[in-house]
């Protein structure tokens, strides 16, 4: 049984779209987890979306000198809540899996097991945060596993632009995350609309250049109500424009400013990179547990997908 994403990935002229969520903490329980799933999935009753994608959080803390915001905890295992959400939802569930900490055979083991036990199909690997500490698999090593490996799962990647902005060369590591079998990216959440308009740019010229289609990118967005968050944004790796920042932090509503520059920034990059020819999607998540803050990553999911489903009907139009 192969991925039922694979084929929705491959209609160019459609977009898709997502809810990232995070599995809850370890210490929950598994009664718990089950309840904490359903909540969710009927906040999402009101909208329709593709699919969920399950994130594996890890501490990070080798990244970067700054003091985490909100204190790193170990949850369940992502593949678990994976399964535990496509039971429920019916729709399928895109699982992140960092790579660093296993080394091979455990890592065979680990793909699997996802494929067996937890009926896993599509799958992001991520490498380790930072290049210090013990990397017992690196994630070119990982995906040569994957690739001698006979379990068809659907392989995407993680791409940054604020790497682009600080190296140049993003671009080039979709074409070789490609090569390593990636059939699609998944972004960082965009706060620098022109950050994302860069990256994409270079990538789909580069992509004609070698006579490639480019591969789909799921752009990430995420509300911010407060400055805690603003901060675990910035923390994250994330970039944040000062006036951005400014704006969202003198707002009377900062959660509703955060909705309207999320709104603009993806007007933004569909103006300059749809008739580029990348098929794109978008995913919506909250990086905190405040109800205000995802009930507000539902509203801009809706605000979002409409305004990608408005731009690709007049894409559509000009090429009748």
């Amino acid at each position: 049984m192969e991925s039922t994403l694979k084929q929705k990935f491959t209609e160019l002229s459609r977009g898709v779209y997502f809810i990232g969520t995070t599995p809850p903490k370890e210490n929950t329980e598994l009664d718990q987890v089950s309840t904490i799933a359903a909540k969710l999935l009927a906040r999402l009753d009101e909208i329709e979306f593709d699919g969920l994608i399950v994130y594996d959080i890890q501490d990070e803390t080798s990244r970067i000198d700054k003091p985490r915001p909100f204190p790193f905890k170990s949850t369940h295992d992502p593949r678990m809540y994976s399964q535990l959400l496509r039971e429920q939802s019916g729709r399928e569930v895109i699982t992140y899996k960092s790579v660093s900490q296993r080394d091979e055979a455990d890592f065979s083991a680990w793909l699997e097991q996802a494929w067996q036990d937890f009926s896993i199909r599509d799958l992001v690997l991520v490498g380790s945060p930072s290049s210090e500490g013990d990397i017992k698999l690196p994630l070119a090593g990982a995906y040569q596993v994957l690739a001698n490996n006979s379990l068809d799962f659907q392989l995407g990647g993680v791409t940054i632009a604020e790497r682009h902005a600080k190296k140049g060369d993003e671009h080039l590591r979709l074409l070789t995350k490609g090569e390593q079998g990636c059939e699609f990216f998944i972004s960082q959440a965009v706060y620098d609309a022109q950050a994302t308009i860069d990256l994409l740019t270079r990538y789909a010229h580069e992509c004609q250049q070698q006579g490639k289609q480019p591969a789909r990118i799921i752009l990430t967005f995420s509300p911010c109500g407060s400055a805690k968050t603003l901060e675990f944004i910035e923390w994250l790796g994330i970039s944040v424009p000062e006036a951005t920042s400014l704006r969202i932090l003198a707002a009377d509503n900062p959660l509703a400013e955060s909705i309207r520059i999320c709104h603009n920034n993806l007007q933004q990059i569909l103006s300059a990179c749809l008739p580029l020819g990348i098929p794109l999607g978008l995913n919506i998540e909250s990086l905190t547990n405040r109800k205000e803050e995802i009930d507000a990553a539902i509203l801009l999911f809706k605000l979002l997908k409409a305004t990608l489903e408005l731009s690709l009907a007049e894409q559509q139009l000009e090429e009748l």
